[in-house]
């Protein structure tokens, strides 16, 4: 007997496309390893609000009367 894993049904009757998606999905499992590092996510320009402050991006700096130019 080898040591090789295997897989045995416990219940029920799988036919053969319903075993085969099974043991595809167990060796996707485990031929990942680790986790590949995810991408940094960069935000995109329509979502940086700095954009619709007067004096445009980067200018912008806070202080006292800042609350007043926010909604603007």
């Amino acid at each position: 007997m080898t040591d090789l894993p295997h897989v045995r049904v416990v219940r029920g009757t799988p036919d053969d496309v319903e075993l085969a998606a099974l043991v595809a999905g167990l060796v996707a499992a485990s031929a990942g390893g680790a986790d590949p590092e995810p991408e940094p996510v960069t935000p995109s320009a329509w979502s940086d609000r700095s954009r619709s402050l007067r004096g445009g991006r980067g200018r912008w700096q806070p202080g006292p009367t800042a609350w007043r130019w926010s909604g603007r």
